[in-house]
């Protein structure tokens, strides 16, 4: 019987970032306790990492290679945590006269984006996507030629024109309109790409993954996949008819983007939940996805980087990976079963 392709796919989510990454940390932990081995990573027992934007981020940790060994990974689950729960209030700060100008995203970008672009150079430095030890999709948008643009480390090590420096790639895959300007970056071979969020069209990143993977050799089919797919947690806000049937244009703003975010990553979860049942193998994949508490509004700024909101996120995230450890330890058996 032919091993199992694994995917881990992660979407994004601004500061909840936090959540997925304590999960991965838990993930992590139960994979070195199930091999005895203290130094095994995430990327040493998935074939493919996918992510946009805050998942984007940590698919780029997962896979980065050490300094002089480029098939060991640098990174644990933990150091991918870390730069969430130490770098955010930098990534998410911006001056007074900086607030004032911007008129809350309004009228500029909320944040300036040199914080951003400091703290991925401290952590990746001059490493490229090529250089990443495992093959990756990574998600954008280019607003320029109004099409998806998806960073693949597999297409990477073969065309120097869709390489970029791994930096570039999670500045890109962040660029979250409002928060950050777009981002202006350039393929090893100088090609110029004016670059945003992927969160605008796959917050959800689950289902690029799988046609991904369908790309790969082997061509594997959902019989031969298991995908862990992971989100940065839900706030369902309702919307009442009495408020919304006199909204106007600025009154949908806000509830379309956040409908439309919300509603692409459940159809893709539904989409895939029947992939996987077509060929009677619905235990090969796992969405986890919790809901937040919706009487908390800090949990819906994506940019509450305050050290409350943290602690928070960190709770959060630990208690789901509670809630899910049977259900984890179950996918760390399968992937330590295919790991050849």
């Amino acid at each position: 019987m032919p091993r199992l392709m694994r995917i881990l796919s992660i979407d994004g989510g601004g500061i909840r970032g936090i959540i997925p990454a304590q999960i991965l940390v838990t993930l992590e932990d139960i994979l070195r306790k199930r091999t005895g081995n203290p130094n095994a990573k995430i990327a040493d027992y998935f074939d493919l990492i996918a992510g946009t934007s805050a998942g984007g981020i940590l698919t780029c940790f997962y896979l980065c290679p050490e300094e002089g060994n480029k098939n060991k990974v640098r990174y644990s689950a933990e150091h991918a945590l870390e730069f969430y729960v130490e770098k955010g209030h930098k990534i998410f700060s911006n001056s007074l006269m900086g607030r004032i100008k911007s008129v809350g995203g309004w009228n500029d970008e909320m944040y300036p984006d040199y914080e951003l672009k400091k703290v991925l150079r401290s952590y990746f430095g001059l490493k490229k996507l090529s250089d990443l030890v495992k093959p990756c999709l990574i998600t954008s948008y280019d607003i320029e030629r109004r099409c998806a643009h998806f960073f693949t480390q597999h297409n990477a090590k073969k065309d120097r024109s869709r390489d970029y420096f791994i930096r570039n790639v999670a500045r890109a895959t962040s660029a979250a309109p409002t928060y950050f300007e777009a981002a202006k970056i350039k393929s090893l071979d100088s090609i110029s790409y004016c670059l945003i969020d992927g969160a605008m069209f796959a917050n959800n990143p689950a289902l690029c993954a799988y046609a991904e993977t369908r790309k790969l050799e082997h061509k594997p089919t959902g019989e031969n996949m298991l995908l862990l797919s992971i989100s940065t947690g839900n706030i369902k806000t309702e919307y009442s008819y009495e408020k919304a049937k006199d909204w106007g244009k600025i009154g949908w703003i806000r509830p379309s983007l956040d409908i439309m975010m919300s509603g692409v990553s459940e159809t893709v979860d539904y989409q895939l939940r029947e992939v996987f049942e077509a060929v009677n193998k619905g235990e090969q994949y796992l969405r986890i996805d919790p809901a937040l508490d919706k009487n908390n509004s800090q949990l819906a700024e994506l940019d509450n980087a305050s050290h409350g909101n943290v602690e928070t996120l960190l709770k959060i995230g630990a208690s789901v990976a509670d809630k899910y450890y049977t259900d984890l330890e179950k996918i760390a058996m399968k992937l330590i079963d295919n790991n050849i």
